[in-house]
């Protein structure tokens, strides 16, 4: 069995409150995530899981939410 694992991704376009829920919602829906924490400031989203969790589907789940992952 895979160990816990976290990515951080950044994402264009977060400006408030409702942004951060609305990115959080979505990339937590992403099959293995267990948690998503989101900073306003830097832009930065960490994707928390079992095991690896698939990158594109978290880049899927952010666009999903009208939002961009940078790079």
């Amino acid at each position: 069995m895979a160990g816990a694992t976290t990515t951080v991704h950044t994402v264009e376009g977060m400006t408030c409150g409702h942004c951060a829920a609305s990115v959080t919602e979505e990339v937590g829906a992403v099959p293995g995530v267990t948690g998503v924490e989101v900073d306003l400031e830097t832009g930065r989203v960490a994707v928390s899981g079992d095991g690896p969790v698939d990158g594109a589907l978290v880049r899927a789940a952010v666009q999903e939410a009208g939002y961009k992952v940078r790079g």
